[in-house]
């Protein structure tokens, strides 16, 4: 009858733990009616662990697979974050910074806000248009201490410890959800005569069968890449950063503020990450090694961490890593998925990795097929829809270079160059010189980054639109002024009735969140 019913996960790490989680949850792992799922995880490899930023998704994921927050917030160094601050990437000024929040602008579905800040383009679109930039300039949690678990008062994800992440979510899969856990290195893949995956030999457990296998082996893509063969689309004529120096950086107050937002600040050939965690920050820089070097990119890092409170002598320094940014066109092939790094990479930018791994872990759920037979109808869908995806996430990344006024550096100036540039994006930027991003653009259901998302980056970087030759009903200006007071009020309000970020994590820590 050719039935799913014993799935085999290679890799662990977030990929490969979140994975499980929602599998195991949504398909009763733990009873003796329901999936076998079963994840290898090499005890001779580790995971990259610097993929510490994410969407708000995650609040979902978590909450599918039967977590606490307050335990997740308390094993994985947790903490808030409410959006994404860039800095010096239109002008390389100290002045020069935008935000990317989590939260719709105010009035975004009712009227076109952008004609109404274009009366008021000397202020910032972000800080106009919604309330949580400026809890974030105030370092203000997105919830009270009595705000139920995964509830907020403003939209939120976190930043977390990925390593953390994975083990937390370990114990969480074989303690409470049923999955086998092998400890194991996979020696060779067996066969079946039609191409299909039989098997996963393993030194020490032997041939571990299965009748679905997802790759989640990160960049090695042993399965997906170096079984099958399917190669990697490269994106790197688009994105041009291919290298990453990642550091963890002590806080040298214990009441050191933690950031509420990610922090992405340009620079000379590339920008820098800075994620607040409860004991540490997470920095790295993410460059181009066609336009510098990785000592030069080491020193800008190193500037950065010194003037923004770090001392050298704290430093931990991680592997330095090699991007190769592109995606996998056909990312599951006969019985075999690849979800995570195996699937693809572009480049730390917008937390797009993770937010990719648990899109894919919940169509794979939801669509799971009950035969082999339903299987390469659902791996079709499952393709078409992850190009599309992937497809809009190098066109939202490549958003935040194209409009900089920056031409200090190769690095920028090549930005600019429209050979460089998508056509879908080329066309889309046309569109927008006379209309707001809508969800005409963006159609399709669970888009990676919604087309509010587009407005903060585009009005961000100070795009002005040209005038339309005739007027349109909802280029009211008058309606918008009202949406701009209406977040004033709120942005009044909110500073008033929340506590701080770090606060907040205290709180957490030592009473836990209530539940529902």
């Amino acid at each position: 009858m050719g039935e799913v019913r014993n799935i085999v996960i290679l890799g662990g790490g977030s990929a490969g733990w979140l994975t499980a989680a929602v599998l195991a949850a949504d398909h009763d792992a733990a009873s003796g009616s329901g999936v076998r799922i079963t994840l290898i995880e090499s005890p001779d490899v580790a995971t990259i662990g610097v993929g510490e930023g994410t969407w708000p998704t995650m609040r979902d994921t978590l909450r599918r697979t039967g977590v606490t927050e307050t335990d997740f917030i308390r094993n994985c160094d947790a903490a808030f974050k409410q959006g994404s601050k860039f800095a010096r990437w239109r002008r390389d000024h100290d002045d020069d910074y935008y935000y990317h929040p989590f939260v719709l602008p105010q009035g975004y579905l009712d009227t076109n806000i952008v004609a109404g800040w274009m009366q008021h383009s000397q202020v910032p679109f972000g800080k106009l248009v919604s309330f949580q930039p400026h809890l974030c300039e105030a370092g203000k949690a997105p919830k009270q201490f009595s705000t139920p678990e995964w509830a907020g008062v403003a939209n939120y994800a976190y930043h977390l410890d990925a390593g953390k992440l994975g083990v937390f979510m370990r114990k969480h899969c074989i303690e409470r959800l049923g999955v086998r856990h092998v400890s194991d290195h996979m020696t060779g893949v067996n066969a079946h005569d039609n191409g299909d995956i039989a098997s996963l030999q393993t030194r020490e457990h032997g041939a571990i069968e299965g009748d679905l296998f997802i790759d989640c082996s990160g960049m090695r893509a042993l399965l997906i890449g170096q079984h099958y063969g399917i190669d990697i689309a490269s994106q790197k004529h688009v994105l041009f950063n291919d290298r990453a120096i990642a550091l963890q950086v002590p806080y040298t107050d214990p009441e050191w503020p933690i950031a509420c937002q990610t922090i992405s600040t340009a620079q000379s050939a590339g920008w820098v990450w800075d994620i607040g965690l409860q004991t540490r920050r997470g920095v790295g820089h993410v460059f181009s090694s066609t336009h510098t070097t990785d000592e030069a990119a080491e020193r800008e890092l190193m500037q950065y961490v010194v003037a923004t409170g770090g001392r050298e002598q704290d430093i931990t320094t991680l592997p330095r890593i090699t991007i190769r940014p592109g995606y996998r066109p056909k990312s599951w092939h006969r019985n075999c998925v690849a979800i995570g790094l195996s699937s693809g990479f572009m480049e730390p930018l917008e937390a797009s990795s993770l937010v990719l791994v648990e899109l894919a872990a919940s169509m794979l759920s939801d669509q799971l097929p009950a035969t082999r037979a339903a299987m390469d109808i659902v791996a079709g869908r499952y393709n078409d829809a992850f190009q599309y995806r992937w497809e809009r996430v190098v066109d939202f990344l490549k958003l935040h270079y194209v409009l900089t006024q920056r031409t200090d550096t190769d690095y920028w100036r090549d930005n600019l160059r429209p050979e460089s540039i998508p056509q879908r994006l080329q066309d889309l930027l046309e569109l927008w010189r006379h209309q707001p991003p809508s969800k005409y653009d963006l159609y399709r259901v669970e888009e990676v980054f919604p087309s509010a998302s587009y407005q903060y980056i585009l009005y961000g970087m100070n795009f002005m639109p040209d005038a339309r030759p005739a007027t349109r009903r909802m280029d009211d200006v008058a309606r918008a002024e009202g949406y701009f007071r209406e977040a004033a009020d709120l942005t009044r309000k909110m500073l008033a009735a929340l506590p701080g970020h770090r606060e907040m994590l205290d709180h957490v820590m030592s009473r836990g969140m209530p539940r529902i």
